[in-house]
């Protein structure tokens, strides 16, 4: 049984039975990590930055923890002189891959579409978690030109296609559903399920506009996947 706690925005803990991922936090106005970590004091933590950006990053993660054995890996654009030299740290290019992580993990990275990198966790079982991060099809196109549209949807397709090509099947997946984008906002998301066979999908990077993004999910909802949208910081839900 996989536990996936909503934290805010972009933020998930995902609880396995060996290992805390926590992906992307930037508040955690219910305090529900913390109390995640208490009721875990035995559990490692790794601790995941797509990229620098203040939605997704930030620093006071490198005070949480502090009873736990704790791993941070984070994309190569997030500045090293921010984190403490005592801490147990890797830095991840699309591309990149690391071994042996606590509980067994193993974690690629992928391209982001913005900054930083998306993340394809692998657990000891086998089970394909991704989160990412900033890759989205981010065409803006009630504001952007012809030229400026085909040049973000081939970005996303060269990335989707790197990451559909070694991973047909992905077990859980938080994607963003960013309804600031105007027009056909969920483009990206459709896209990405299309290409890919998820399992369970959980939105995010909605920006609080939930009644926009609940909209659009209604559309895919049972179509491809298992759509879970928790839009409530500190909510959580069950996957087997």
């Amino acid at each position: 049984m996989t536990k996936v706690t909503y934290l805010d925005h972009s933020g998930f803990a995902v609880q396995l039975p060996e290992v805390i991922l926590v992906f992307d936090y930037y508040r955690d106005p219910s305090h529900a990590l913390h109390k995640i970590l208490e009721n875990n004091p035995d559990t490692p933590v790794i601790f995941f930055v797509s990229h620098q950006h203040k939605d997704h990053y930030n620093t006071g993660i490198y005070e949480m923890a502090q009873n736990h054995r704790r791993v941070y890996v984070t994309a190569n654009d997030v500045p090293a002189k921010a984190i403490p030299s005592t801490l147990e740290v890797a830095g991840m290019s699309a591309g990149d891959r690391i071994e042996d992580l606590p509980g067994g993990i193993s974690v690629k990275a992928y391209p982001s579409t913005d900054s930083g990198v998306s993340f394809m966790v692998e657990t000891s079982g086998g089970e394909k978690i991704f989160h990412a991060g900033d890759l989205n099809l981010w065409h803006w196109k009630d504001e952007s030109n012809e030229a400026e549209v085909k040049k973000s949807e081939a970005a996303f397709k060269k990335a989707l296609n790197r990451i559909s090509s070694e991973n047909p099947q992905i077990d859980i997946a938080m994607f963003p559903v960013d309804p600031r984008l105007g027009t056909d906002f969920g483009e990206g998301a459709k896209e990405f399920l299309t290409e890919i066979k998820v399992n369970n999908f959980l939105p995010m990077h909605f920006w609080g506009m939930k009644d926009e993004a609940l909209t659009f999910l209604s559309t895919i909802q049972g179509d491809r996947s298992n759509v879970h949208f928790i839009s409530t910081p500190g909510a959580s839900v069950e996957i087997k």
